[in-house]
């Protein structure tokens, strides 16, 4: 069971990396923006994924638990972006 979550865990935040490079790619607000919000999305689920880690003990825990702080930071700055596009 802990290597699905680790595999899943690599696939959503892959998933941020490549929504907001495929978005900035494509230069126009409005497709940049969707991009930013498919990012953030997969960012929450990196974050879940990353608490389920954590309390399964499936990764180690100092590890774990730096990813979830720099998680929050990146969902923090994508939140940040999305909203600034919104105007």
């Amino acid at each position: 069971m802990g290597l699905g979550r680790v595999a899943q865990l690599q696939r959503s935040s892959l998933s941020v990396q490549l929504n907001i490079a495929e978005g900035y790619a494509r230069r126009a607000c409005g497709p940049f923006r969707a991009h930013l919000e498919i990012a953030y999305a997969s960012a929450i689920e990196t974050g879940d994924l990353l608490r389920l880690c954590l309390d399964e003990e499936i990764l180690p825990r100092d590890t774990t638990e730096q990813a979830l702080r720099d998680c929050a930071e990146t969902q923090a700055v994508i939140l940040g972006l999305v909203k600034r596009l919104r105007r």
